[in-house]
């Protein structure tokens, strides 16, 4: 699915392919963790961590410190 050797920069692949699916629908509320992605792409967390920045610089998701990223919208368990 990334083609580390031609085209884009593979942050920008996996930024690309994560915009997709969120769009889509496919991932709603948390994302899987940084290292998931990273296996599923054949990618470094290194590369994700930047797509994942993107993504939130176009508003598309939310990160909280201790619990991952969210789609943006949704919203992360709270202890009460």
């Amino acid at each position: 699915m990334i083609e580390i050797d031609r085209g884009p920069p593979p942050w920008r692949q996996v930024t690309a392919d994560l915009r997709r699916r969120i769009q889509a629908g496919e991932w709603t509320g948390r994302l899987p963790s940084e290292k998931s992605i990273a296996q599923e792409y054949g990618v470094s967390v290194g590369t994700v961590r930047k797509a994942l920045k993107q993504l939130r610089a176009e508003g598309l998701i939310q990160t909280e410190r201790g619990w991952g990223s969210y789609v943006a919208g949704s919203e992360p368990p709270r202890n009460t």
